[in-house]
């Protein structure tokens, strides 16, 4: 790894519950706080950008965040699926899956605003405990594919 990578929390570890590996990429579940359903696209090589990747490289990345956004919808039905690729903080290729809802503390403002009202942590609750199955498929269906 370079110098680049050497701080890189993405090469270091998942920081989050691992869904996924694929030869070029995983699917992670990040712990974010009242975003139960809150999913990475990591591409396993140190790259900051999309357009360092091959026309190739970036279809199949691609094609997972949307089979993970497609599993999202299917298993939970959320207002709004939210995706994101903006590296500022950490600058190794990754998409943010995320699926929103009207009752979340931030909706409609982003993850990363001020909150707009208190958490609903029985539906949090609830989101979770569809995650398993969700899960279950999304690593069956990637899995088809890697």
């Amino acid at each position: 790894m370079g110098a680049t990578a050497q701080a890189c929390p993405l090469c270091d570890a998942d920081a989050a519950a691992l869904i996924w590996r694929g030869d070029k990429l995983r699917v992670i579940r990040a712990d974010e706080a009242g975003f139960p359903a809150f999913y990475r696209v990591v591409w396993n090589a140190h790259v900051a950008e999309f357009s360092d990747l091959s026309a190739l490289e970036r279809a199949h990345c691609m094609d997972v965040v949307v089979q993970v956004e497609q599993a999202l919808r299917q298993h939970l039905q959320p207002t709004k699926i939210n995706l994101a690729a903006l590296g500022n903080m950490v600058a190794h290729l990754h998409w943010h899956v995320i699926a929103r809802f009207d009752w979340d503390s931030h909706f409609p403002a982003p993850v990363w605003a001020a909150a707009v009202r208190e958490r609903a942590l029985e539906k949090e609750d609830a989101v979770r405990a569809l995650l398993p199955v969700l899960e279950a498929q999304l690593r069956k269906s990637l899995g088809l594919r890697s």
